[in-house]
């Protein structure tokens, strides 16, 4: 019926406004674009994983899925998921995209899954999203205690390096405009990859950030 229509067009329009990422936002690195990027390059069976933790609000939410069967991902928040997620994807789909989304600290859960891509050839890329923190729960302790946060800060490796060391393609973006070239080198290299993006740590939700989570509090 034309009232129904008159609904469904208008929820459709509140949908793509939810799920138009910001273009700008604190660091140097903007997830927004890179988003954006993604969506309009990778095919629509491309698959998309990720485990637990702020960074995959993004993908959650700015990542348009369009066929059935095209995300893999924890519901339980279970950190450690994408990765291996990822190397299962990709034996089972090889002709097909596979994007593994981690945070750092999710990364280091089960990263040496990526050992497993190696081995069996599988040319996964996983984005780490490395912020230095445990972000979700830094988040919860600056709205909760503000200025009171305890063993939420990390010390990574160099990701790009570590995919190297693998045996695999590793690459490092500290700057939203190197992430396409950085993407397409990685695609390009037939290997399993590591793309690091190295995210400000008060870009912690895609329309909050640090500082306003505590200010707020």
């Amino acid at each position: 019926t034309p009232v129904w229509a008159a609904e469904a067009a208008k929820l459709h329009a509140a949908y793509l406004d939810w799920s138009t990422p910001p273009e700008s936002g604190p660091g140097a690195v903007q997830m927004g674009p890179i988003m954006n990027y993604l969506e309009t390059m990778l095919p629509d069976d491309a698959i998309l994983t990720n485990g637990a933790g702020n960074y995959a609000t993004w993908v959650h939410r700015y990542h348009r899925f369009r066929r059935f069967g095209t995300q893999a991902a924890p519901t339980s928040g279970s950190m450690g998921y994408g990765t291996p997620a990822a190397v299962a994807a990709k034996q089972l789909f090889p002709d097909r995209d596979v994007i593994a989304f981690a945070g750092d600290g999710c990364f280091l859960m089960n990263g040496q899954e990526f050992a497993t891509a190696v081995q069996y050839g599988l040319p996964i890329i996983v984005i780490v999203v490395n912020n230095g923190i445990y972000g979700t729960i830094r988040m919860h302790q600056e709205r909760e205690y503000p200025g009171r946060v305890v063993a939420t800060d990390l010390k990574n490796p160099d990701f790009a390096a570590l995919a190297r060391a693998y045996g695999g393609h590793g690459e490092t973006v500290e700057k939203t405009a190197d992430f396409a070239a950085a993407f397409e080198r990685a695609r390009a290299s037939g290997q399993p990859s590591i793309i690091e993006i190295r995210l400000d740590p008060e870009a912690i939700t895609p329309t909050r950030t640090m500082t306003q989570i505590r200010e707020k509090s």
